[in-house]
């Protein structure tokens, strides 16, 4: 008699090494293991969709052959550790960046980290905006004392290939047949949700430098002073005025 644990341990292994036979005919007998087979194929089948609906791009730039392989090898190599599918799929960029098969892709792994920021926002927490009744206290506040909260929707993301434009020209609605130089120079981009929809923006060195700092709560006074850095002539009141109209800024402490 085995217990639900050698079971469960069994049922694992036989799901991730699709492989129906490695669960003894002393644990589930026969009639089972043919179900188990098809519930393994079901299993892969759906994991590899899911991560296809967040990664169309990738999939549309090595093909739905390729995609599959490297979905099949990704999901048993890094199995689901949530119960929400929309979690499953955060570490294939990564996988991608160290698949020998696609290791002369060495854009791939950044474009799939664009996508996999594109789902997260489209899922990320909603924040109101910044009441304009606290904008007087902005106004007056010490930049050396003040920081800025984002918005919760936002990712920053800086790549050195040009993810963006690969991104754009493999939409849907894009004819698809045009062709994008991976040694065009990098990007520095703001993704953000605008009601709905995801924005992708693609920001100066100043103002990624700015938001990045205000990101990892650094005060307004520093993060003012890596964006000059970059730009001498960097409108801060600007910034933070557009900032919080589009609601990217929706908070502060003093």
């Amino acid at each position: 008699m085995h217990s639900l644990h050698e079971f469960q341990v069994a049922f694992a292994a036989a799901l991730l090494e699709q492989d129906a036979s490695a669960i003894h005919e002393s644990i589930c007998g026969d009639a089972t293991q043919e179900r188990l087979a098809v519930y393994i194929g079901n299993t892969y089948h759906n994991l590899r969709e899911a991560l296809r609906a967040v990664y169309p791009v990738v999939d549309r730039l090595v093909g739905e052959q390729f995609f599959d392989y490297a979905a099949n090898r990704y999901i048993r190599d890094h199995p689901s550790q949530s119960g929400d599918i929309q979690r499953f799929g955060e570490s294939f960029p990564a996988f991608l960046g160290s698949f020998p098969p696609a290791i002369s892709l060495r854009y791939l792994a950044d474009t799939a980290t664009l996508e996999w920021l594109v789902h997260e926002v489209f899922h990320a927490a909603d924040h109101a905006p910044l009441p304009l009744s606290e904008l007087s206290s902005l106004a007056g506040a010490e930049c050396s004392t003040l920081s800025l909260k984002l918005h919760p929707a936002c990712r920053l993301f800086a790549s050195a290939f040009p993810v963006l434009r690969i991104w754009e020209v493999n939409q849907p609605e894009s004819p698809g047949n045009e062709r994008v130089d991976a040694k065009a120079g990098g990007d520095q981009l703001l993704v953000h949700r605008v009601g709905f929809a995801v924005d992708i923006q693609a920001l100066p060195g100043s103002e990624f430098a700015m938001l990045t700092a205000l990101h990892e709560g650094q005060t307004v006074d520093d993060a003012y002073d890596l964006a000059l850095r970059r730009d001498p002539a960097f409108a801060l009141g600007e910034f933070i005025q557009r900032r919080i109209l589009d609601s990217t800024i929706v908070g502060f402490e003093l």
